[in-house]
Parts: C-alpha cells; sequence; structure tokens
C-alpha cells in the first residue's frame, strides 16, 4: 500500500466509518461521509477532463468543504492549490495562471473577482462555487451541493508515492511560489510527526495506520484538532489538519473569518478539543484576555481536554506561553520552527518548565551554515543560515533558478534554506534570529526584527509590535517600531525606546515609533512587512 494522504485516509474510513472526521458549523461528518463527498468531488473533477498533476485552485474560507476538495483533489491524483482568499483580481490572475489551474472551488462570496478574472484564465474547465452568500455571479459555476448529490463517488485507484503535492507560500519575499513535494516522503514525514501524538511509534508500511490508529481512537485518545489558522496557509493545513488526519482524528473549523478568540474557546469546551493549532503571540494574546474575560464574568471556559497547543510560523514569546501555561495549566505548548520550504525545530514548554523565546531543539537532520558553507560549530557566536534536511521539497512550481538557490547539496547533503538566520548554542540548540530578507542594516550594524519587536512587546501596554529599516540620511535606515497598544493604555515612544533600551544593546533601538490601531499582519497571524514598512514611511513623509 502507498504511502499517500488520500489512500491513507481511505483506510482510515474503512477501519472506523462512524467516527467524527469533520465538525464545520452545523455540519458533522462522519470518516464514511466526508470519503464518500470527497470521492464525488473528485468524480466531479475527473468527469470535468481533469487527471493526474492537474492543478485545482481552492479559493475558500475554512470549512468542511475546503477539506473535502483538497481530498477529492488527492484522490484523483490531482494537486489542490491554495488560494489566498484575500487576493484581488491581479493577485488572483498572477497565482492561478502561474498553477496551471484548470479548476477553481470558490465561496460564492468571492465570485465577484472570479468572474472579473476568468476569461483571462483559459486554462479554467470547471468551476464550483460555495454558497455563502451572492450565489450565481459566476454564471458558468455549478454548485458545490448539487455537484455532490449528482456526481457518483470516483472508484478508488492506486496512485504514486511520485505524485506531487504542492503547497503556494505567501509571498513575503517575492510572487507567491508553489513549493513542491513528492506524495511519499511528505505523506510519511507527516506520519512520524502525528503518531508520537497517540504514543504510537510511526509504522513502516502505510497499510498499518489504520489498524494501530484505530486501536488507539476506540481507547477513547483520539484527537479533535482546531486549526484557528486560515487552512490556506500552511499552519492551518498542515498542523491543524492534514497531520491529525492521518491520526484519525477530528478536524473542528471555525465559522469567524477572522480570530474570534470567544468562538475558538466555546467551540474548544463544546467539541473537547484535544489540540489547538495557533500563530504565535497573535492569537495567543487575544485567547489569553478571553479565557479572564469570561472569569471575571463568572462563566469560565473549561477546557480540561487540552492537550496540546500548536504554533508555527512567528514569534511566540515565552512570557506568553507562561500566561497560557497559567490558565491551561495541563497543556503541553509546541513552538515548531519551520516554514513551507522545511521543517527544522521545535520547542516544547509545559507547567513547571521555564519555557523560552526563539531556542529551539534542532532536528537531526538541521544544519545552520555560513555564507561559504561552513557549519556552525555550537558555541561560537557565529551567525549562519538554517539548513532543513530531511523532508526536503522537489522544488519550486516553474522557477528552477529560486529552486537552485533555495535547495542545495552541502557533502553530499541536500538541504533546503528557507532563509532563516540562526546561532547555534553551546547546548546545540538553536537561537533563530529571523528572516535574513528582513535584516535591517542601520550604521553598518545588522538588526534582526523578531529580536527588537520581542523586547518592544515586554513593555507595559504594548499588544503588538513590527519593526523595519526607513530610509534615513545618517543611518542609511533607522530602525522603526510599527506598535499597537491595549485597550486604554498610555505608552509614548520613549517609553518604548527606552523600554527596548534596557533589555538589547542601544543600537537595536527603534530611532522612532510609529503608533497604530492594528499592527498588520496576514489572517495566519504572519507580519506583513510591507505594509508596516509603508506606515512607517509614511509617518516619516516618505511616501511609497
Amino acid at each position: 500500500m502507498e504511502f499517500h494522504f488520500a489512500t491513507i485516509w481511505e483506510s482510515i474510513a474503512d477501519a472506523m466509518p462512524d467516527r467524527t472526521a469533520v465538525v464545520a458549523g452545523d455540519v458533522r461528518l462522519t470518516w464514511r461521509e466526508y470519503d464518500e463527498r470527497a470521492a464525488r468531488i473528485a468524480g466531479a473533477f475527473s468527469a470535468a477532463g481533469l487527471g493526474p498533476d492537474s492543478k485545482i485552485g481552492l479559493y475558500l474560507y475554512n470549512g468542511n468543504e475546503y477539506l473535502e476538495a483538497h481530498y477529492g483533489a488527492f484522490k484523483m491524483r490531482g494537486v489542490p492549490v491554495n488560494v489566498n482568499y484575500r487576493y484581488l483580481d491581479e493577485e488572483l490572475v498572477y497565482l492561478l495562471d502561474n498553477a496551471d489551474a484548470e479548476a477553481l472551488v470558490f465561496h460564492s462570496s468571492l465570485g465577484d473577482r472570479v468572474e472579473r478574472i476568468r476569461a483571462r484564465l483559459p486554462k479554467l474547465q470547471l468551476l464550483i462555487e460555495v454558497d455563502d452568500g451572492g450565489a450565481g455571479q459566476v454564471a458558468v459555476a455549478r454548485r458545490y451541493e448539487e455537484v455532490i448529490a449528482s456526481t457518483a463517488p470516483m472508484p478508488r485507484i492506486e496512485r504514486s508515492e511520485d505524485d506531487i503535492y504542492m503547497l503556494y507560500t505567501g509571498g513575503t519575499t517575492g510572487m507567491p511560489k508553489g513549493v513542491m513535494y513528492d506524495m511519499g516522503g511528505l505523506s510519511r514525514a507527516f506520519t512520524t510527526m502525528g503518531f508520537p501524538l497517540l504514543g504510537l511509534a510511526p509504522p513502516a508500511d502505510a497499510a498499518e495506520v489504520a489498524g494501530q490508529v484505530r486501536q488507539v481512537v476506540d481507547g477513547g485518545a483520539g484527537i479533535v484538532s482546531m486549526p484557528c489558522a486560515p487552512l490556506m496557509h500552511g499552519t492551518g493545513v498542515w498542523l491543524g489538519a492534514m497531520i491529525p488526519q492521518l491520526t484519525g482524528a477530528t478536524v473542528v473549523t471555525l465559522e469567524s473569518r477572522s480570530l474570534d478568540p470567544h468562538e475558538v474557546l466555546t467551540k474548544a469546551q463544546a467539541e473537547q478539543v484535544t489540540n489547538l493549532v495557533i500563530v504565535g503571540d497573535s492569537f495567543a494574546k487575544p485567547l489569553i484576555t478571553a479565557i479572564d474575560e469570561a472569569a471575571a464574568r463568572g462563566t469560565a471556559y473549561d477546557l480540561s481536554a487540552i492537550r496540546m497547543i500548536i504554533s508555527s510560523g512567528v514569534m511566540w514569546t515565552a512570557e506568553v506561553k507562561e500566561q497560557l501555561l497559567d490558565r491551561i495549566e495541563q497543556a503541553i505548548l509546541l513552538d515548531a520552527m519551520g516554514s513551507s520550504e522545511g521543517s527544522m525545530g521545535s520547542s516544547i514548554s509545559m507547567k513547571g518548565v521555564p519555557p523560552s523565546t526563539a531556542k529551539f531543539t534542532q532536528n537531526p537532520t538541521t544544519k545552520v551554515f555560513t555564507d561559504d558553507d561552513r557549519e556552525v560549530l555550537p558555541g561560537s557566536g557565529e551567525v549562519g543560515m538554517v539548513a532543513a534536511g530531511g523532508m526536503v521539497p522537489v522544488g519550486y512550481f516553474k522557477d528552477p533558478e529560486k529552486s537552485a538557490r533555495t535547495f542545495r547539496t552541502i557533502g553530499g547533503v541536500r538541504y533546503s534554506f528557507p532563509g532563516d538566520m540562526a546561532m547555534v548554542a553551546d547546548d546545540g540548540s538553536l537561537i533563530l534570529l529571523g528572516r535574513g530578507s528582513q535584516v535591517i542594516n542601520s550604521g553598518g550594524e545588522k538588526i534582526f526584527p523578531e529580536e527588537v519587536e520581542e523586547a518592544a512587546k515586554r513593555v507595559d501596554g504594548v499588544v503588538d509590535c513590527l519593526v523595519v529599516g526607513v530610509p534615513d540620511e545618517k543611518f542609511g535606515n533607522a530602525v522603526t517600531a510599527v506598535v499597537s497598544l491595549a485597550d486604554g493604555a498610555s505608552v509614548d515612544e520613549a517609553t518604548v525606546i527606552a523600554g527596548v533600551k534596557g533589555q538589547l544593546a542601544g543600537y537595536k533601538a527603534p530611532k522612532k515609533v510609529v503608533f497604530v490601531h492594528k499592527v498588520p499582519r496576514a489572517p495566519n497571524g504572519k507580519a506583513d512587512y510591507k505594509a508596516a514598512g509603508q506606515l512607517a514611511r509614511d509617518a516619516a513623509g516618505l511616501g511609497e
């Protein structure tokens, strides 16, 4: 039996058909129902002439339809393509054209955008709309539920471990790129990550997965996972859905289209969620506030089922981890260091164990190399670029030049270089500094924004912060903090600057602080440095 997501999920559906697979609003699907609906969507893709390696865009908010269409694409050996639901016309055209998309599944509230651009995408053969208001804006689109009702389930097929899976990056360092993995390697790696959550050793044979999973689930130790981040991003779909589904988990999606912390906690209580997937401080802080608000009202949330809170993609500070553990004492906090291009390390925190910020136990296959490909030694104080081995992507779709720069072989071993800079501590752990692309050169000194952001967020009254460089005659680039404050807080520029100087070398402190209502971030919590930079330049009177 091949290691392939669709093949393994089908075996799980057969082994425990009555276990709940998906909860989305009022929709509850067993594994049998989830598998059948995915097979019907796969049948529609096939009937439209799509086949192995056909790209299928998912321009969708979180919900059962996203998971079903994603699974359905896998079933017919197609490639689901995550499409950011914030994209407008030109961004949509770029991504769908770059991906060679032949089908698009979209929420009808986004239909006006689809209608405006569909004539510019001649490769699109099939459009399917999920009705969430505004249905019918795309006259040629088929209705999702009508497709489900009228299409026979696609028969199961044999698949190849060489099939390609692709996740589009958010384009933080350029235009979005499709990061390609082979199905066999990725599904093996994800099984290796998921099985320890059940207390199991990863199986060597895909045929063993369903039987082992059923034993644990029947014993009452199954996983109920809630991705709080959008499924269109890797943190949400990988950590919140795909890895848990390999363990036979129930995946619970949220209905709000931006983070509503009270919805998260209400749903976590009602569904007895065991694993919560968040994105660093930007999600954890609102959750902490909501927990305290409910307790103050005398309606405290029962979060006793939560066993693990997982975060990836942005800074999760030690102080915020401690605050969460004070409120959800039994939880294990897993801070995963990784990106679309590979996994590099992790940090685990528990009650009674002092948490850390940006210090990670590196994976055995992770190294740090200098610019001339020398390995950074523990305790040397050298800064290098993190290299992720093991689960290394095939490359970037239709971009051999960037593939050659990012995925390189050193000493006979192939590594991915996502762009993260780090030092190696005496004990061999990684001290993450930030993305090399965001480093600020100010007065000849290199400054990593995330280090300054962390310090600024420790200043009383500061809720969030991004740090950027603004052109400056004296320094070349002036370190500028874009800061948002807690409701009712009164904090001035001098207080923020002094607070940072009390923690870091003076040259790293902001020269200017720009106060905003809300620090710009994507729906997955990741920093929007482009928007923050524009706010900082506007404040400095520099314009574009």
